[in-house]
């Protein structure tokens, strides 16, 4: 109980301390509400979705937000528009088509068939098998925009398979090749997070909010190519820094590969609807990368893939309606995305841009874009969600970009974009997948953000030698200006 009433006794108590000079009672009120949310997205003592709908309907009452701080009472008929203004982004609909997507290779078995094969083709060495990991969540990532749901669909229940094979349990030989395992499906997971825009659902949350402070970043293909350098070498790296850093006691053994291709030959011949899948997967993923060329939103093109899923039988338009998961993220980021826009409305980001802005001064735009990404990762660690986090912070370091003298507000907020994914990997609950990694118990609290922190620290530095000057290079083929 207390975790449902601490986000109310936060939100009240912030609005009885005196307004600041330079923001009305109403934008204080606006803050108070919004404050409260990021507590109870947190907290979770109910549904995130719930917990968006409660807040936007509290600001449609109080009609704040859609408007200036300074405006006229609106009518009940504009408040409730503006409320509902984010089910209408296309954004939303490519997070929640991007789900739907993700039923099929998970309906049809193909991600199942995809991770036995690369483990039996991998999986005589404990490295190799790292890299089997990577691999399938690497194929996996453009078209699941949940690293919660790649891992727990398709790689958790082979690893968990796979350790009590040579009597690796939580409380018992961890170390054997249980820690290491689990430790790769994390770690794979968060960097495909950061290779893909559709890799991980708080992605195109982030540009969706960024754009509402009229910085406008990337397409899905000019996010792959800003990537691709650091995107590269973390993902050949993440199974070889594992193997050195935390190291299984197993080196090898053929009866991974064996077991895993039992399996395999078990599912039998590809069925159609897998070959079904695969096709629309393609058709989708050459849509995706030409997006320029072909003259299709992204959003339309995953709508495309779920009309030819329901069409080949791929999924049923039942499925369609009961995926709940894809339902409740769309309610969840559409009440997101406006209540994060009324932050500008009611002028808080303005309010909170002259006040910290000021400290960015004197900086060169290098400086200052690398002292902004290391505050925008390192908060992290007071986030439970990746979601929480990009509505708390993105829209005010969207704002802070633009004060750096000299530095271009699109470079800037697009290096902070590409972080989030591996970032996610410095906490227990920093990412989606995390807490089901965690709580497999194979690594414990204490190492767990030890690792995290280390591997975080490796990427961060990869990312700012290599990441940072590609960037800055590929900017005006992005026509950023």
């Amino acid at each position: 109980m207390w975790k449902l009433f601490l986000p109310i006794v936060i939100a009240i108590a912030f609005y009885f301390i005196p307004t600041p000079e330079g923001l009305s009672n109403n934008s204080w009120l606006y803050l108070s509400i919004f404050i409260g949310l990021i507590i109870g997205l947190m907290l979770e003592p109910i549904p995130p979705a719930l917990i968006g709908v409660i807040a936007i309907t509290l600001v449609v009452i109080f009609k704040i937000g859609p408007v200036g701080s300074d405006k006229s009472i609106i009518s009940d008929g504009m408040a409730i528009k503006w409320g509902l203004s984010g089910f209408s982004d296309s954004v939303v609909w490519l997070i929640f088509s991007a789900f739907t997507i993700g039923l099929g290779f998970s309906k049809t078995g193909l991600g199942e068939r995809i991770a036995l094969y690369l483990v039996s083709k991998l999986g005589k060495s404990t490295l190799g098998l790292g890299y089997a990991i990577c691999i399938v969540d690497f194929i996996l990532a453009p078209f699941i925009p949940s690293n919660a749901a790649r891992s727990g669909g398709t790689v958790y229940p082979i690893v968990t398979n796979i350790a009590p094979m040579f009597e690796s349990y939580p409380d018992k030989n961890s170390r054997k090749i249980g820690s290491y395992l689990v430790w790769m499906g994390l770690a794979s997971s968060c960097v495909t997070s950061s290779i893909f825009l559709t890799g991980q659902a708080p992605n195109p949350l982030a540009l969706s909010l960024i754009s509402k402070n009229g910085i406008e970043v990337v397409d899905w293909l000019g996010w792959f190519l800003s990537f691709l350098p650091v995107g590269i070498i973390i993902f050949i790296l993440t199974p070889l820094l594992g193997y050195f850093i935390y190291p299984p006691e197993i080196k090898g053994s053929k009866e991974i590969a064996q077991w895993s291709n039992e399996k395999y030959k078990a599912l039998g011949k590809m069925d159609k609807k897998q070959i079904y899948m695969i096709i629309v997967a393609l058709i989708g993923l050459i849509l995706w990368v030409g997006a320029s060329f072909f003259k299709i939103n992204a959003t339309t093109t995953a709508l495309i893939m779920i009309i030819l899923m329901i069409s080949l039988k791929i999924i049923t338009w039942q499925d369609f309606l009961s995926n709940k998961s894809a339902w409740n993220t769309l309610i969840w980021f559409a009440t997101l995305i406006t209540l994060a826009s009324g932050l500008k409305n009611m002028g808080i980001l303005d309010f909170l841009t002259n006040n910290l802005g000021k400290h960015l001064l004197g900086f060169s735009p290098l400086f200052a874009s690398i002292l902004l990404l290391l505050l925008f990762s390192w908060l992290r660690y007071f986030f439970a969600s990746g979601t929480a986090y990009v509505t708390a912070i993105i829209a005010i370091f969207a704002s802070l970009a633009g004060q750096i003298q000299g530095a271009n507000a699109q470079e800037v907020m697009l290096i902070l974009a590409l972080s989030m994914g591996f970032m996610g990997i410095i906490t227990p609950y920093g990412t989606g997948c995390s807490p089901l990694w965690f709580g497999s118990g194979y690594v414990k609290g204490a190492k767990f953000f030890l690792l995290g922190g280390i591997f975080a620290f490796v990427y961060l530095a990869i990312y700012i030698i290599i990441g940072i000057p590609w960037i800055k290079f590929i900017s005006s083929y992005l026509n950023f200006h």
